[in-house]
């Protein structure tokens, strides 16, 4: 394989990992938003004392998401692989995906009673937090079908060792632009400057317009091995035979450590916008401090991603060292204070782990899969990337949340809001990834590579 991406792969990776970014952003952090601020917006203490607590409504679908995506990538996966196809799987299920966004925009709780002949406060409430569970579960299984069991698949099937990295810092920095260019929107829409309905419309026009420039743009890439007439169920179940997994050492750990590393994310992520706009911004000094600290901390931010990843370029053990240090001393001062500048400095070296985990641990799970079993290895790399850390994180970050007991009174009646206890959890999480990088050392998995 050519060391060098054609530009039309590098059109359909920039493509489709923006679109792709918009609509789990979209479903990550505002659905979480829309949940709390919309949902639960507005209703009694007697509502609310009668259902699940916002944050507990949260945890749970962000869970069942997760099992959503799981399930669904391991089944998908593994027929795109059977199949030996992904441009179908890719551009129809970008098109449905989108479409299922864009239905978002008409949950509330009064087409809920409506549609439900509902009149009781609590009944209105219960299914209008259940319609939206639902509903992205449905959403998660068109994004898994389209993006985590066949576009993940031909990225790697399209793609190798040597360009990898690059190709890893591309999605990566790709996907920083999608959760930038969702929050600006989304701002509007937490203002009540555009409706959440016209939110979820627009963007989700987009992700099927995506699906649909992908008919004409992608090509069905190379994937290694022959079409065969192995059993499916056997196939769906691949990766967890034990002489699989012995034989695949070298995964498995580096799978391990994605997991450790998005169990410390989901531990604060599906509460960290309702917790900025809850907690920190109502109260923020924005003074010529905050704004001259903010600019030092962007500016370390991309010194040190920048420094850290030239490094990995040749040897990944030398990035991911110094930036599980970043990342869990970032979110242990997080957890020290709600003051804007300490949150500020806490941010940089965050952000630093943050991106250089991401990038090298994808590239590491990419290099240790088997090139002619690529699909079947999606469900399990789902379990440890999804599964697990959206299943456990949230769970440990809805304890540190109910531990804390910090609330707000809205409308006269008192809501639970995350606080910074989530942070301090988060970290001790994160601790756990130097079990299996170190581990990985020991097999000398990382390997100086000759540019």
């Amino acid at each position: 394989m050519e060391n060098k991406l054609s530009k039309r792969i590098w059109l359909n990776i920039i493509i489709f990992s923006f679109m792709g970014g918009v609509a789990w952003n979209l479903e990550n952090m505002y659905f979480n938003t829309f949940l709390y601020g919309s949902i639960y917006d507005g209703v009694s203490a007697h509502a609310l004392a009668g259902v699940m607590a916002p944050t507990t409504a949260i945890s749970r679908m962000v869970a069942l998401s997760a099992i959503t995506a799981v399930v669904t990538t391991f089944i998908m996966g593994t027929l795109s692989e059977k199949m030996k196809k992904r441009k179908i799987f890719i551009s129809a299920g970008y098109m449905v995906w989108g479409v299922i966004t864009a239905a978002f925009g008409f949950i509330s709780k009064e087409n809920i009673a409506v549609l439900f002949n509902l009149s009781d406060e609590v009944k209105i409430l219960a299914f209008s937090a259940w319609a939206v569970i639902l509903m992205d579960m449905l959403m998660t299984f068109m994004g898994s079908t389209s993006n985590d069991s066949s576009f993940n698949a031909w990225v790697t099937d399209v793609t190798n060792p040597v360009v990898r990295p690059k190709v890893e810092t591309a999605l990566m920095f790709v996907g920083v632009i999608s959760m930038v260019a969702v929050m600006g929107v989304g701002s509007l829409a937490q203002g009540g400057v555009i409706s959440y309905k016209v939110f979820f419309l627009g963007l989700g026009l987009f992700v099927t317009l995506c699906g649909l420039v992908g008919l004409f743009t992608m090509e069905e890439p190379e994937i290694k091995g022959e079409k065969t007439n192995s059993n499916y169920w056997a196939d769906l179940f691949y990766g967890f035979r034990p002489s699989v997994i012995k034989e695949n050492s070298k995964l498995y750990l580096a799978l391990l450590g994605v997991g450790f590393y998005n169990i410390a994310i989901q531990v604060f992520f599906p509460y960290l916008f309702v917790y900025l706009e809850k907690v920190i911004l109502p109260g923020a000094d924005f003074g010529i401090k905050t704004i001259i600290t903010a600019v030092l901390a962007i500016a370390a931010m991309i010194a040190g991603i920048v420094c850290l990843l030239k490094v990995g370029n040749k040897n990944k053990l030398a990035s991911y060292i110094p930036a599980i240090i970043f990342f869990v001393a970032g979110l242990f001062i997080l957890s020290t204070s709600t003051n804007l500048i300490v949150v500020l400095i806490g941010i940089a070296p965050t952000v630093i782990g943050y991106v250089v985990l991401q990038i090298q641990l994808s590239a590491s799970v990419r290099d240790f899969i088997p090139v002619d079993k690529v699909g079947l290895f999606q469900g399990i790399r789902m379990i440890f990337a999804v599964l697990i850390p959206m299943v456990v994180g949230p769970a440990i970050g809805d304890i540190a949340c109910q531990i804390s007991n910090l609330t707000i009174v809205e409308y006269g009646v008192e809501k639970l809001v995350p606080s910074t206890s989530m942070f301090l959890f988060a970290s001790i999480v994160a601790v756990f990834v130097f079990v299996p990088l170190f581990l990985l050392s020991k097999k000398k998995a990382f390997t100086t590579i000759d540019k």
